[in-house]
């Protein structure tokens, strides 16, 4: 399971799992996004008594820039801010930032000062995943698709 292996204190970084996860996650939050986004667009969607918001913040040739977040004002299950880059020549989506964190390593030390967990960066990605899915599975947009 998973893209990373931790035995003990020893952990490594499951390179190709972690790219078929961002691949995953590129075909899905494209279902989500505007076929041609421009920077400003939102998308509300209302998944059962939760609302998100995915925000267009930068488009370049070959990525576009997300911003992922709850809008409900006291969550239940509260969705951590994420911004996702898309790499469109490789079909990629990425967790590049989240909540107070403006980078995410591959791999961290543990224990760390910031109490990271080693694989910080999976978890960020497998989670996006998860509410992608939830999403696409269970979620109404409040605006047209175009």
């Amino acid at each position: 399971m998973g893209s990373s292996r931790l035995v003990g204190s020893n952990y490594h970084v499951d390179f190709a799992g972690l790219m078929r996860l961002y691949e995953t996650n590129y075909a899905k939050l494209n279902a989500l996004l505007p076929r041609q986004p421009e920077v400003g667009d939102k998308r509300t969607y209302q998944v059962q008594f939760q609302v998100y918001q995915i925000n267009v913040l930068e488009i370049t040739r070959y990525t576009t820039l997300v911003d992922v977040f709850q809008c409900d004002e006291a969550p239940t299950f509260p969705l951590p801010h994420m911004t996702v880059r898309l790499y469109h020549d490789a079909r990629v989506a990425e967790v590049c930032a989240s909540e107070k964190m403006r980078v995410t390593h591959a791999r961290y030390d543990y224990p760390n000062k910031r109490m990271m967990q080693k694989d910080e960066k999976h978890q960020l990605n497998q989670f996006l995943g998860d509410w992608l899915t939830f999403c696409l599975k269970m979620g109404i947009s409040r605006e047209p698709l175009l």
